[in-house]
């Protein structure tokens, strides 16, 4: 990567907190790999506590996003170039899509989200957009040749195709909804051919393309944790389906297609 060595010569602090947040991350995957019934979001959470309203949920645990970023860029002592603009830009759609739009897309229903599920997702995220935005803004180092690179030519091209994958996929799942009848239903088009979850496939695909186009290790980590954080949930979600529905299709794998 990149800024690999450089970063442990400059910023050991940030290196190695960094690298234990991706060890974490592979744990947290074994984890939820290894307990298939830990009740840990969405159809598989028990509504024990205290309860919020589903759309005000999404909000609370995805803004840290919103403040976080920004708060890095706009007080950095690093002078942000186009470069270092465009990143921001592709994070903020994202979460911009992920924070406000999305929940506003939700049928409004009865389904809440526990307190604390909504604050493990807010802590998350936090740690998440502390290591990418404190790169981004304090470490950080790219000349406008930059955008001339395999790197970010490939990865800009990747981020945008599971970007795609990702909204073509809530849309699936939110039409099917506003459909009414059973709540739940299987789910048809698009990647669905192949997946149970192209949603979050396509999550994982933008990460994976931020990671490449910024070569970095903050965006290395990030790809990670989404990786180790949707891939359980799809197979959760997966099984889920298959218990469910007698004839849900055989082919469809959980996550990734033809594989797992």
């Amino acid at each position: 990567m990149k800024d690999f060595l450089k970063l442990f010569e400059t910023n050991p602090v940030y290196y190695y907190s960094l690298l234990a947040w991706c060890a974490f991350a592979i744990i947290i995957f074994f984890i939820l790999i290894k307990f298939k019934n830990l009740p840990t979001y969405g159809r598989h959470v028990s509504k024990n506590g205290i309860l919020v309203n589903n759309r005000l949920g999404w909000v609370l645990m995805e803004i840290p996003t919103l403040i976080l970023m920004p708060y890095f860029i706009f007080s950095s002592n690093n002078n942000p170039n186009m470069v270092i603009w465009c990143f921001f830009g592709l994070y903020m759609l994202h979460y911009t899509n992920r924070t406000i739009i999305f929940p506003l897309r939700l049928k409004i229903k009865k389904n809440k989200i526990p307190i604390h599920i909504i604050f493990s997702a807010a802590v998350f995220n936090f740690c998440n957009t502390f290591f990418l935005g404190y790169y981004f803004g304090k470490l950080a180092d790219y000349n406008l040749e930059w955008f001339k690179t395999p790197y970010f030519i490939c990865g800009i091209l990747i981020f945008f195709t599971g970007f795609f994958i990702n909204q073509q996929s809530d849309t699936i799942l939110i039409n099917l909804r506003k459909e009414g009848g059973r709540e739940y239903k299987i789910p048809f088009g698009g990647l669905f051919k192949y997946i149970s979850c192209p949603n979050h496939f396509g999550e994982i695909i933008e990460w994976i393309g931020f990671a490449i186009l910024t070569c970095s290790f903050a965006g290395f980590s990030f790809a990670l944790w989404t990786a180790c954080n949707l891939l359980p949930r799809s197979k959760k979600h997966h099984n889920w389906y298959k218990k469910e529905f007698e004839d849900y299709p055989k082919e469809r794998k959980a996550a990734l297609p033809f594989f797992f």
